[in-house]
Parts: C-alpha cells; sequence; structure tokens
C-alpha cells in the first residue's frame, strides 16, 4: 500500500481503535467484553509460544545459571573457607593434646630426677649449620640458657647446647657422630662412652671388655665434673646387639636412643643440675612379666569292671 493521505489516517485510526479496546479490556477484567476473543487468539497462538518457550528456556536457564553463579561461587568459597578452618581448628586441638601429653612426661621425668629445666619448643632443623644433627629451640640468654647445657625430654636425653643467641639457642642431638657422652649400664654400673652414628642408633664403648651384657640392658648418663656438658642418671638408650669381645680391652654394643629425634617438638634444658646422682630412678619402670598360668591335668581313673556272675 502506497504512502497516501488516506493510509496514514487509517493507520492512525486504527492505532486508536487498539487503544480503545486495550482500555476496555483493561477495565473491564474479567468481565471484559473482548475477553472471548482473548481466549481464541489465546487458543489460536498458544502453540506457537509453547513451541518458542521451549527453545528460549534452556537459554535463560542458563544466562540465569551465570548470572547466579557469582553468588553460588561465594557461598561455595564461604563453606569452603569453614570447612578449612574447622580441620584446622580440630588438627590444632590434637597437636595441643599431643602437646600437653608431651609436656606433662617431660615434668614428670624432670621431677623423678630433681631436674631444674627451662621449656623450650624446636623451631628449626639444622640447615644453619651444615649437615650437622641439630635443632634451634626458641630459648637463649634471655631465658638462662648457656653453653653446654644438657637438653632432655620426656623420653631421655636429646643433646647438649653448643651455640646460644638472645631468644634462641643450638642443639647438638644425641645421635650425631660428633657427639659423645659417658654411660653408665643400670644396675652393673658399667662405664662406657656412647657416640652418635646419625639415625637412630648410638655406639657404646664399655671400658669392661668382660662386662656381662645383653640385649635390653639399659643405660644412662654418667655425668660430667661440674655437671657440664652433662648431667648424671638421663636415660640414654636400650641395648640392642652385643658385639662378641673377642678378648678387646673394651666391649662395643649398639644402642637405640630412647628419643625420637626425628620427632623432636617440646624439650627441657636442664638450667639447675640435681642435689644427688638420682642414679637408675629415672628410667621408666620395667613391665611386670606375666605370671605364668598354672595348668591343671585331669588323669581320669579306670573303674574296675564288675565281675562276671557264676
Amino acid at each position: 500500500m502506497r504512502d497516501t493521505r488516506e493510509s496514514r489516517l487509517l493507520l492512525v485510526l486504527l492505532v486508536a481503535i487498539a487503544f480503545a479496546l486495550i482500555t476496555v479490556d483493561i477495565r473491564g477484567g474479567e468481565r471484559s467484553p473482548l475477553a472471548p476473543a482473548r481466549q481464541a487468539a489465546a487458543a489460536a497462538f498458544g502453540p506457537v509460544e509453547s513451541g518458542i518457550a521451549t527453545v528460549v528456556d534452556p537459554v535463560g536457564n542458563a544466562v540465569g545459571a551465570v548470572r547466579d553463579s557469582g553468588e553460588r561461587h561465594t557461598r561455595i568459597s564461604v563453606l569452603e573457607r569453614e570447612n578449612a578452618a574447622l580441620k584446622a581448628k580440630l588438627g590444632s586441638a590434637d597437636r595441643n593434646r599431643n602437646r600437653a601429653a608431651e609436656l606433662d612426661k617431660m615434668l614428670k621425668t624432670a621431677g623423678t630426677g630433681q631436674y631444674g629445666i627451662k621449656g623450650a619448643q624446636v623451631i628449626a632443623i639444622g640447615a644453619a649449620q651444615g649437615f650437622s644433627w641439630t635443632v634451634t629451640i626458641d630459648a637463649g640468654s634471655q631465658d638462662g640458657i648457656a653453653r653446654d647445657m644438657t637438653v632432655l625430654n620426656g623420653d631421655g636425653l636429646v643433646g647438649r647446647v653448643t651455640t646460644v643467641g638472645r631468644s634462641t639457642a643450638t642443639v647438638l642431638l644425641a645421635n650425631d657422630p660428633d657427639f659423645t657422652v659417658g654411660t653408665r649400664m643400670e644396675k652393673t654400673n658399667e662405664i662406657g662412652f656412647a657416640t652418635g652414628q646419625g639415625g637412630d642408633s648410638l655406639r657404646v664403648q664399655l671400658l669392661n671388655g668382660k662386662a656381662e651384657v645383653k640385649k635390653g640392658d639399659r643405660l644412662v648418663t654418667f655425668g660430667s665434673s661440674a655437671d657440664k656438658p652433662f648431667v648424671p642418671g638421663v636415660p640414654v638408650g636400650r641395648v640392642v646387639k652385643v658385639d662378641p669381645s673377642n678378648g678387646d680391652l673394651t666391649r662395643s654394643l649398639q644402642v637405640r636412643p630412647f628419643v625420637g629425634f626425628s620427632q623432636l617438638d617440646i624439650v627441657g634444658v636442664v638450667v639447675q643440675p640435681p642435689r644427688e646422682d638420682p642414679r637408675d630412678t629415672v628410667l621408666p619402670q620395667k613391665p611386670a612379666k606375666p605370671k605364668p598360668t598354672p595348668t591343671v591335668t585331669v588323669t581320669a581313673t579306670p573303674t574296675a569292671s564288675a565281675s562276671p556272675r557264676s
């Protein structure tokens, strides 16, 4: 249709009629006189709208998912942080319980030996000291720590202090090859010298080549002059192997230390030696050997057979 004056007037008239019908329909609501026409239109065009919605809805859902993804990601991040914090709290609680148990055990050891100790925590393992078996503790000269002091924990001898700073100190561990300590055998009092071999083994040379030693025997520190670097009576380890004497003047033993050097955490530096040598009292009591269960043997006594009748 050409753009003429008549066509423009017709278009304006149709638009005006449309607005009038819409106004009447809105004001009439459910009772609108145009309701039947609206229902017929819905029946005609409904399937078309449904088909279009089927195509468009997945796209709309995807857009909605993208729009909400930021909020969901934030919720997930919050939950992940809360979960990590809870795990850390539980782990921290377990660690605190373990450290409290270590501290309690060390205080009992120190109390039994009458050692005055300064508690410290291992904060580093010998990176700054080359390849030696050393650890750094968080106590130094301001805490009363000095060179050549004995270091122990709840299990026994850890080592000796070699270098002291204001707030830290270096401890040479008992399993270091440069470490040597005088030892005394439990009960027999045989004296020797223990040397570190790295790892979890010490080598002990007893001064008496004919000493009677067996696997399982225990050793403690003999002590040093003026109690430096070692105080007496600190548990050292247990004999795991006795080398043949072969008539030598000394006798060699392989000893497993009581202390686990790869698991050190809480330690105590002996700042005050005991008034008397505690001897073997710091060693834990050996478990009692189980008593043999008496066995009762029951022997059946055969009964005499009845005599035959005459």
